[in-house]
């Protein structure tokens, strides 16, 4: 029997090459090896856009045309909308007993993103949610709900894991076994930056580049991008470790990268060309994804019945995992 994953991405915009290096491209490859379960994950994504719920809605589909644009391939793998699984929802609140809010106040993903939150709204973390510290406990029902044994993460994301592998220890404990115990499956790429240099390529960051931005989008994104900043003349030597247009040209493996770095250290390459190279092999390299999105963009029903499909498969599990949970909890009443 094949092992399960499962993984899931927030419906609050459509994948940039961020997600696509730093996660998806990797569950491409992890379907073909593995029991594969996709979560599009709309609950999780309402913790901090409660207030816009249409922005949610809007992307639940875009993201559903993306991972099926590069490759993620119904019938090896489950896409499932998180929401129309009840069963998380209910084990999220009995997880919830069994943690702490010290415990999840410590957790250092979530000090992180609340110390965030505070540096943005300045108000000493007042406006941090409930559902968003308990964040951690929902995710846990996330995983256990489908039996998930591998769970695709980065290094920021692994206290999430651990958070998760001691609510199940805590549960097996008290009301005997009855979760699997999830492994935390280190992703191979690092994050990847943006084209401002960020460390960190972000929707709300406007230094992304997405999976289907078109050529007039794409070409004044790279247009914009940080370079050597010490570079002043176009014959002036350069350091390509310093320049965000050689760092996507690596990234997207330009034929062309090993020359680019020599000339650029050389003089040899100035900046407007080595952008116009960029967004010709940019949209080189998008081309075969946005040809698979255009045909799912023009049948818009294969992509709904695809969802529903998959958040049938995935219901079923869900409910067999809640059948054995409660009867561990004793309020299996009259079954």
């Amino acid at each position: 029997m094949k092992k399960t994953i499962l993984t899931g991405i927030r419906p609050t915009g459509r994948i940039h090459l961020g997600h696509y290096f730093g996660a998806t491209k990797n569950w491409v490859e992890l379907q073909n090896d593995y029991n594969s379960f996709f979560e599009i994950a709309d609950v999780q994504a309402l913790t901090d856009n409660f207030d816009n719920p249409t922005k949610v809605r809007e992307n639940v589909r875009e993201i559903a045309i993306d991972l099926l644009s590069i490759g993620i391939n119904p019938e090896k793998s489950t896409i499932f909308i998180q929401s129309m699984i009840p069963e998380i929802a209910e084990l999220t609140v009995y997880y919830s007993n069994l943690v702490t809010m010290s415990r999840l106040y410590r957790n250092p993903t979530i000090k992180t993103e609340i110390a965030q939150k505070k540096a943005i709204f300045g108000n000493n973390g007042e406006s941090v949610t409930y559902g968003f510290v308990g964040y951690p406990v929902s995710q846990a029902a996330d995983i256990t709900a489908f039996k998930g044994e591998l769970i695709p993460v980065g290094e920021d994301q692994l206290p999430l894991i651990e958070q998760c592998r001691e609510i199940v220890r805590k549960f097996n404990s008290i009301y005997g076994e009855t979760l699997k115990e999830p492994e935390a499956y280190l992703s191979k790429t690092t994050r990847i930056k943006g084209l401002d240099g960020n460390e960190k390529m972000g929707k709300s960051l406007g230094n992304a580049i997405y999976l289907r931005d078109n050529e007039e989008v794409i070409t004044k994104k790279i247009m914009g991008a940080v370079t050597d900043p010490n570079k002043i003349k176009k014959d002036d030597p350069a350091e390509p470790s310093k320049c965000m247009v050689y760092y996507y040209h690596n990234l997207i493996n330009s034929k062309e990268k090993d020359l680019i770095c020599e000339e650029c250290k050389k003089g040899l390459r100035g900046c407007v060309q080595c952008k116009k190279e960029l967004i010709k092999n940019m949209l080189d390299f998008l081309s075969p994804i946005q040809e698979k999105a255009k045909y799912y963009e023009e049948h818009l029903d294969e992509v709904d019945n695809i969802l529903i499909k998959g958040t049938k498969k995935a219901q079923e599990i869900a409910k067999e995992t809640m059948k054995d949970v409660k009867k561990a909890i004793k309020i299996d009443y009259y079954n």
